[in-house]
């Protein structure tokens, strides 16, 4: 292929690329070493009780932030190098909780707070997709011919519905007076709240991840199930082997590209789990790393914004991202070298 024609068709590609992933990783890359605040003066402001015999005025001092001409507040940006992560990691006093072994004291910490339940939260949901998904895409693809239609509509179902959408429907069915939770106290005559603790929180959002993913695992692996050699199947079945074998010898060997395929895909996702955040509305009992990014972001009552602390994170949340990428694609370099 000439260059020239390469070059028309990956360089819109490219340019893209560029523009909404390589030049704003950098921008927030660079801001996670420097502070931007407003500066501040302090103006001697008088205050003045209602009435007119009996007025009295009292001088104090408070600080205020200085304005530019257009009206604007003035800021200074000042170069701090690992401080943000500093201030993020807060490495002293987790270390000292460590070393006391107060588990409570470290987890009150926002970071490790939430790089406990995202890991969590990716580890416990990974095997669980990849299973039902296979299970899934086996029932798909042993249904019968008038029937499969149906049934990958059903399947599909879960994938189909908006992430927020389906965790605030999750929500609803167990929150409170919800329809599962009335329905379970009537049957266990006692009350139920599943949202009046960490730990029943985070099985409805890892239920609900397994339930909204698990579908799009399934098609995938089904289109590999159509490619599965019907010869080895059957030479297995001459041989005696059982439907586990030929899963186990055959199917999922087959399968082994697209598992991992499928394995990397969740595993980014899930690293960035926010949706089941809001949609559950966890924040007083479960955070995840993308929502403290989000959290650093929102101004607080003075309208300032933890610009700097919240690109550390978000730096932080994408080298944990390449960690858990690094196995895989290791065995990814290692089968495409070994088939050439």
């Amino acid at each position: 292929m000439k260059f020239k024609t390469f070059a028309v068709f990956v360089g819109p590609s490219v340019l893209m690329m560029l523009l909404f992933i390589a030049f704003p990783l950098v921008s927030v890359f660079i801001q996670s070493f420097k502070i931007t605040q407003p500066v501040y003066e302090t103006v001697q402001m008088e205050t003045c009780t209602p009435g007119f015999l009996t007025q009295t005025c009292v001088t104090e001092e408070k600080s205020v932030p200085v304005l530019d001409e257009a009206g604007e507040i003035v800021t200074q940006t000042e170069w701090v190098g690992l401080q943000s992560y500093i201030n993020v990691l807060e490495p002293e006093r987790a270390w000292a909780a460590l070393s006391a072994g107060d588990w409570r004291a470290f987890q009150s910490i926002d970071f490790w707070k939430a790089l406990r339940f995202t890991l969590t939260f990716t580890f416990i949901t990974l095997p669980l997709v990849l299973g039902t998904g296979l299970a899934i895409a086996l029932v798909i693809n042993n249904a019968a011919r008038r029937v499969k239609g149906p049934v990958i509509f059903i399947s599909l179902l879960p994938f189909i519905i908006t992430p927020v959408i389906g965790a605030l429907s999750i929500n609803w069915l167990f929150r409170g007076d919800g329809i599962l939770t009335a329905t379970m106290e009537r049957m266990l005559d006692r009350d139920i709240a599943l949202f009046a603790q960490a730990w029943t929180i985070e099985i409805l959002m890892m239920v609900y991840r397994v339930w909204h993913v698990a579908p799009f695992a399934a098609i995938v692996f089904y289109a590999g199930l159509q490619t599965v050699s019907s010869d080895s199947l059957e030479s297995a079945l001459i041989d005696g082997a059982s439907r586990w074998q030929r899963l186990k010898y055959i199917v999922i060997p087959h399968l082994m590209p697209l598992i991992v395929f499928v394995g990397m895909i969740h595993l980014m996702d899930t690293y960035r789990v926010f949706e089941e955040i809001v949609g559950f509305s966890s924040q007083g009992h479960v955070i995840s790393l993308q929502w403290l990014t989000y959290d650093f972001l929102q101004p607080d009552q003075s309208g300032n914004r933890s610009i700097s602390r919240a690109s550390a994170s978000a730096m932080l949340t994408m080298v944990g991202i390449v960690l858990l990428l690094i196995p895989p694609l290791k065995r990814t370099w290692r089968d495409h070298r070994g088939s050439h």
